[in-house]
């Protein structure tokens, strides 16, 4: 029964990791953009909410609510004015830009955070556990992974049954096409951005109520996320989710047969779907 428990905790572990990966899932697939420093947007957001809710003394989840329009503007203007002008053929110049953000943000987090790690404030529901038989799961955990999910089914929605879905959609396979049509690529590339912003501060939310953070932790939020993407399929929402929970199990049992392998075994789980799959499960793109 051991093992049931610990399969049932990596797929809510997956719920968390689909998290961090939906906005870098939504971007690449409407722009093919791969933002190196998604994993640090992360770790300022849950630092965003850390400074609403010591400062103005709100619980995390109103403190979310707050945070997420500041989050869409902050991923609006960032696409608008830097990242659209490094987009074209060739992909060096985004990779080398979002890089080179990724190294600012740490930094400035640094300076203003110090190097401690940091926790938003806990309550009763971070403690509380629901007993399903034999298995006992954290409430905090299935917030995190129903979340996930809402988020997934939330794009989905506004991907196909929306007039904006639809500008993604045409904007994402030709642009100029798009633009003789009346729609103005850089204004969906950067309202594209800003909701995958939306999803990150989600993502902050529970990385902060659930664990550790620091300025230092976002490259290894951005491999979560970038695994999970690979595994599910580029730019497939419910691929991304399936990925999360692939690695969040991996990492389970690993860490179940031995600590030290809990890190390994997501990576191995990663490298044998890429070995496999090198376009992953539920490919969409196909180019």
């Amino acid at each position: 029964m051991i093992w049931v428990d610990t399969i049932a905790q990596g797929i809510l572990l997956g719920g968390l990791y689909a998290l961090f990966a939906a906005g870098l899932s939504l971007v690449f697939g409407i722009m093919r953009l791969v933002n190196l420093a998604h994993g640090d947007l992360i770790v300022m957001g849950a630092y965003l909410i850390l400074v609403l809710v010591t400062f103005l003394g709100l619980p995390p989840f109103l403190a979310v609510l707050i945070a997420m329009p500041i989050m869409f503007a902050l991923g609006w203007s960032l696409q608008k004015f830097i990242l659209n002008r490094t987009l074209g053929n060739d992909v060096l110049p985004p990779l080398l830009v979002t890089f080179g953000l990724s190294i600012i943000l740490q930094n400035v987090l640094l300076e203003s955070f110090s190097a401690d790690s940091q926790r938003l404030p806990t309550d009763v529901l971070t403690t509380a556990s629901i007993d399903v038989g034999p298995i006992s799961l954290g409430v905090m955990p299935l917030l995190a992974f129903a979340s996930a999910i809402f988020v997934i089914v939330g794009l989905n929605q506004l991907f196909y049954k929306t007039s904006l879905g639809r500008a993604f959609r045409a904007t994402s396979d030709d642009p100029v096409t798009a633009s003789l049509m009346g729609i103005k690529p850089a204004n969906i590339f950067a309202t594209a951005t800003g909701i995958a912003m939306i999803v990150v501060i989600i993502a902050s939310l529970y990385l902060g109520l659930r664990s550790n953070f620091d300025p230092n932790i976002g490259p290894a939020r951005l491999i979560y996320a970038f695994e999970a993407v690979i595994i599910g399929g580029l730019g497939s929402l419910w691929g991304t989710l399936l990925g999360g929970v692939i690695i969040g199990v991996a990492q389970t049992v690993g860490a179940a047969i031995n600590p030290e392998w809990q890190i390994l075994t997501g990576h191995l789980a990663f490298l044998s779907v890429l070995l496999f799959r090198p376009r992953g499960l539920f490919p969409r793109a196909n180019d």
